[in-house]
């Protein structure tokens, strides 16, 4: 996601662009299922809240005219999202982020404060569920498949071999992290495995859920999403198992409504993480004259659209807007 949004930037712009892909398009951690954009808390505010924030509002503009250029849907709404508020003190907090949110996010979004309501809504021991209405949701898969169908018809390339010419950025995921922790003193980054899968359950208008650690995630065709692990240590990086099962469980527990839902889909990758969890933006700290971005983790998606248009502004204009604590060099 992130090389096809730094790509698609660019060729916005004008750029004469090739997108090198060995395994090719919605291969690795990219090709998923869930598709959360969702925002951090609005509380204790930095550079990287802010930073999302502006991704997520550009969101929309964003994947409309992807849509527009390559004629495939990407799932992209923003119905925002629904989590429980399980005691007496986390309602008093979700009230305090009802106020933070009022300024932080400047009318933005809301974060509101609801009573639980209908069967699209996980139990909540306090009567009470937050509601935001920033989060969006997206398919990951046939988002990344329309990206490249966008850069396609504005002229890029999208091959899985060629020649690395002009300026190169290095967007290569959990093998970019290894082979900088190769030239590092340090571990740079590592592979964090997710599991999830999908129902075959019609929720489309509906808000995404988020309760007991799992996502669960409506999209346009007729599917929901659930998910995911995070598992550091692990043998089979596409393999599902029992840790999917809890998950199922987990979500078919707080939502009855989900339980003769037939999965469709069970779907394993390893989702890059850098060392500080921050995505790593700039230039590349061992590959002269390259660049680099990676680490998306969680966010990658929700970020995607600011990281694209920032990276565009340092490889085509030597603009650096990256925020400090993105830096590939303060990620090392």
């Amino acid at each position: 996601m992130f090389g096809l949004s730094v790509a698609w930037a660019c060729v916005q712009r004008g750029a004469k662009v090739r997108v090198i892909d060995p395994n090719g398009v919605a291969a690795g951690s990219s090709g998923g299922v869930v598709g959360a954009l969702a925002p951090h808390t609005p509380e204790r505010w930095e550079d990287k809240k802010q930073f999302q924030l502006e991704s997520l509002l550009m969101a929309a503009d964003f994947w409309r005219v992807v849509e527009e250029a390559s004629g495939l849907t990407t799932g992209y709404a923003r119905l925002g999202r629904v989590q429980p508020i399980l005691n007496d003190a986390g309602l008093a907090l979700a009230r305090l982020r009802t106020e933070d949110a009022k300024s932080l996010w400047n009318g933005a979004a809301e974060w509101r404060v609801e009573a639980v309501s209908g069967d699209w809504c996980p139990a909540s021991p306090t009567g009470q569920v937050v509601f935001d209405t920033l989060s969006a949701r997206l398919h990951p898969r046939q988002s990344c498949l329309a990206l490249a169908g966008a850069i396609e018809a504005r002229g890029g390339e999208i091959v899985r071999a060629g020649a690395q010419e002009g300026a190169v950025v290095h967007a290569t995921g959990v093998d970019g992290l290894a082979a900088m922790t190769a030239q590092h003193t340090r571990e740079v980054g590592n592979g964090v495995k997710g599991q999830a899968a999908l129902l075959e359950y019609d929720a489309s208008g509906l808000p995404q859920l988020f309760f007991d650690g799992v996502h669960v995630v409506p999209h346009s065709d007729g599917t929901v999403a659930i998910g995911s692990t995070s598992e550091r240590y692990f043998d089979a990086p596409a393999s599902t198992d029992a840790l999917l099962d809890d998950v199922h469980a987990r979500a078919v527990a707080g939502v009855p409504l989900l339980g003769g839902a037939k999965i469709v889909a069970r779907w394993a990758g390893v989702r890059p993480r850098s060392r500080t969890r921050a995505p790593m933006m700039g230039k590349h700290p061992f590959e002269d004259g390259t660049f680099v971005v990676n680490g998306g983790f969680k966010i990658g998606f929700g970020m995607a659209p600011k990281i694209g248009q920032v990276m565009a502004d340092l490889v085509l204009d030597g603009v650096d807007n990256i925020p400090a604590d993105f830096q590939a060099n303060t990620c090392l």
